[in-house]
């Protein structure tokens, strides 16, 4: 927690300008409203909010993907969510001409919602239930359709597939305090609902068999599983874009050092994801300062060696 509101306040300091605690404290308790308050206030704050909910939201509902499928490889694109998010995006852009933040946030949303519903549909079997093989089955055929719609949606335009490109490389950028408090109300929601399900979940990645012998509520916690996946990864996507490795690798990470428990694990994920997401986050505006590289690149950088570094690991432990 200390090392998140650290990095939190480096975020508010360090960019393209790089701004003194004084300049901070004088932008939040005494503003006159120069262009460095403003900066503080309109551009800063507001993106070093998304990151947190961004990051919380990705590696949360990474953990409870990777639970409810029992998938050690699952993340937002597994169950069509950031899929649907594009195509939502792309088919506002394209045919109706929107382009502003706050009506493509909901475009997003709804999209990766309709996927979500979509992949949960297919995942059930004739008596309702879902499995976790179906599951990722029907995640990985409705992502694949979606991705190609997107793709010719995309091209028909190049306005918007100029804006898709940046939107789907993820950003911080340009978004402003109402879209940082809406993904942070929709991202805090989502959590506690997580955190309510991590005894449900310990439960079910021992195995469906396992679960009902033990009395658990199977249904229930995987549908509130996938309403919790929607919230947090509809509304990370929508907000920031389809940021990859944040829901694989933060889990991952966790496990690795704090064991299997999913409630200690998702404690500590909600901790770790936004710290991973303002890292890559500074170093996004600062390896080419003034100019900026886009955070879904740094994230994939960072996110990749880590993985080797973990498998390597677990190999030489075993």
């Amino acid at each position: 927690m200390a090392l998140v509101l650290l990095l939190a306040a480096l975020s508010v300091m360090i960019g393209s300008t790089v701004f003194s605690p004084a300049d901070v404290a004088t932008a939040l308790l005494a503003p006159t409203g120069g262009e460095s308050d403003l900066v503080i206030t309109g551009v800063r704050i507001p993106r070093m909010l998304l990151a947190i909910a961004a990051g919380a939201a990705l590696s949360v509902a990474g953990v409870v993907m990777q639970a409810l499928t029992r998938n050690p490889l699952a993340d937002p694109g597994i169950l069509g969510v950031n899929a649907g998010a594009s195509f939502a995006v792309a088919l506002g852009m394209t045919v109706f001409g929107i382009s502003q933040y706050s009506a493509t946030l909901w475009l997003a949303f709804a999209g990766a919602a309709l996927a979500s519903i979509a992949v949960a549909a297919l995942g059930a079997s004739s008596r309702g239930s879902q499995s976790a093989a179906r599951l990722v089955l029907g995640g990985v055929a409705v992502g694949a359709v979606l991705a190609g719609a997107t793709s010719a949606l995309s091209m028909l335009n190049p306005k918007a597939y100029a804006t898709m490109r940046l939107w789907e490389a993820g950003s911080l950028a340009g978004r402003d305090l109402g879209v940082s408090g809406l993904t942070l109300a929709l991202v805090t929601g989502g959590v506690v609902v997580a955190l309510l399900l991590a005894p449900g979940l310990n439960v079910l990645v021992l195995g469906e068999d396992t679960a009902s012998s033990l009395g658990s509520r199977i249904r229930a916690v995987r549908g509130w599983s996938l309403v919790t996946i929607v919230v947090l990864c509809g509304a990370a996507t929508a907000a920031v874009g389809p940021i990859a490795f944040v829901g694989l690798m933060v889990p991952h990470a966790v496990r690795a050092v704090v064991g299997a428990d999913q409630r200690t694990v998702l404690a500590y994920s909600l901790l770790a994801g936004p710290a991973l997401l303002l890292v890559a986050d500074l170093i996004a505006r600062s390896v080419i300062r003034p100019h900026e590289v886009p955070i879904g690149v740094v994230t994939a950088i960072l996110g990749a060696p880590l993985l080797v570094a973990l498998v390597v690991f677990r190999r030489r432990a075993s």
